[in-house]
């Protein structure tokens, strides 16, 4: 077949067709080579296999902390401000107090904590009024609590919240309604409850109309939250609980009904004190637990969380009983080292792929010293310059897409090890591989092109002459 072609090629007027047949000639002459050297070209295709896998790892291990980074905003959501309530222990208070946790030395209480009102329903009033730019603003109120319904008992959380709560999170209904405003003013006894405590006390029935108790207060199912999919990684790095397994509550019914902290006084703390010297925990004089704004505009958020700060400084006579936190620009610091470690790693990547094609190049060129007389026979017998370069340039496209074939393989190995082994989430994507596929082709291209041309270039009756 392939005398066939060649007695074509040189006997007839060049057409589309012939000029196609040439080419395929060329190509097929070229495949024969590197058969024929296999071992050599296993081990010139190294450079471009740990290229390509490292491109591949790289790539999959990026897409990963990115695919991370976006469940973790929605579990969030997006332009919130986190301000979180700190129990202060004995002798606590002040700045240097929050940020270091030592004792402050400017407290002249005997050893006592200085009075604060805590984080209060007055305090998120107070910041709504001055801080035009707050869109959305969420109350929470976690009180732990036993739930009772039909004979079945659970340990869980009841938490106070408004309706802004489930739309600052990302929270859906699958069944039943949110909050109406006479529930959210008049203390009424309802809930909402996550996806796990309605698989765990109505598994088969509708659980909307249903009574619950929670601790000592029974209330009125009027909703069930859709089941919110998150790792456990990430519940933990974002310091969230688990939805899913919480009762959700009216503010009002919360502060009425089971528990309003507010109501304890630093007299009530210091009888505690004296009762029980032995006590582990301080008691909890916040009135809520958390507040959570959201900013109209993100480049706002930073100024907004400082000056909610202040205010809320002010109202708590200098002590920061609180913490005030901007997930958003924590995930975005995240984002940079993860970016910074991803360009580290397509360096390492980038210098092999060199490395690979240095390889490539290197014995393109001895195999063009070794075949200098079966270059000079193909000229002889009608062969062109451009004929020698296809050859040669084909055969080292092919050791290199043979290298990235490979590459490719050990590379989504090496992304599921990762996964597996060091707990890191990748992803392989399609247009990683399409990517990494042609990153082999064009090292091939570019470094097999100068061996190629030299071989081209050979004299060849000079080459005929070469033993």
């Amino acid at each position: 077949m392939v005398n066939g072609i060649w007695f074509t090629i040189n006997h007839s007027p060049f057409t589309n067709s012939q000029s196609m047949q040439r080419v395929i000639f060329n190509f097929i002459l070229a495949v024969e080579g590197v058969v024929a050297n296999t071992l050599r070209a296993v081990l010139t295709a190294l450079g471009i296999v740990f290229g390509v896998a490292a491109v591949i790892a790289m790539l999959a291990i990026g897409s990963g902390a990115k695919q991370s980074i976006l469940e973790q905003m929605k579990l969030i959501g997006t332009n919130n401000i986190v301000i979180k309530s700190v129990v202060l222990k004995e002798g606590e208070g002040g700045e240097e107090t929050a940020n270091t946790g030592s004792n402050s030395n400017n407290n002249n209480n005997n050893g006592k904590r200085p009075w604060s009102p805590g984080l209060t329903l007055e305090d998120l009033r107070s910041m709504e009024v001055v801080l035009p730019n707050i869109e959305r603003a969420s109350p929470e109120i976690v009180l732990p609590t036993n739930l009772v319904q039909a004979g079945k008992t659970q340990k869980a959380k009841c938490v106070g919240v408004t309706n802004a709560f489930f739309e600052l999170n990302n929270l859906h209904l699958s069944d039943g309604n949110l909050f109406h405003k006479i529930h959210l003013d008049g203390g009424k006894p309802v809930c909402i409850i996550g996806h796990n405590v309605r698989s765990r006390f109505f598994p088969e029935g509708n659980a909307v109309g249903e009574w619950i108790k929670c601790g000592t207060a029974w209330m009125q199912i009027i909703g069930v939250l859709e089941k919110r999919s998150a790792s456990k990684e990430s519940l933990e790095n974002l310091g969230i609980r688990d939805y899913n397994s919480d009762v959700y509550v009216p503010v009002s019914t919360a502060l009425l009904r089971i528990q309003n902290r507010a109501r304890i006084t630093s007299d009530d703390i210091q009888q505690d004190r004296d009762d029980d010297n032995d006590k582990a925990e301080e008691e909890n004089y916040h009135q809520l637990d958390k507040i959570v704004l959201r900013v109209k505009n993100s480049s706002q958020l930073k100024v907004t969380a400082e000056v909610a700060a202040k205010i809320l400084k002010r109202r708590h006579k200098d002590l920061l009983d609180f913490e005030v936190e901007v997930p958003e620009l924590l995930l975005e610091q995240q984002q940079k080292t993860q970016d910074m470690f991803n360009f580290v790693l397509a360096v390492i990547a980038g210098i092999s792929l060199l490395v690979g094609g240095i390889g490539i190049m290197n014995i393109m060129l001895a195999s063009v010293l070794e075949r200098i007389k079966e270059i000079g026979v193909r000229r002889s017998l009608g062969a062109k310059q451009n004929d020698i370069v296809l050859q040669f340039l084909f055969e080292a496209v092919f050791i290199s897409l043979l290298g990235g074939i490979i590459g490719i393989i050990l590379g989504v190995v090496s992304a599921k090890i990762i996964a597996n082994g060091a707990d890191i989430p990748t992803v392989v994507s399609g247009w990683s591989i399409a990517l990494s596929f042609g990153v082999a082709a064009t090292v091939g291209l570019v470094f097999g092109l100068f061996p190629a041309r030299k071989a081209a270039r050979q004299d060849p009756i000079k080459a005929l002459r070469t033993d």
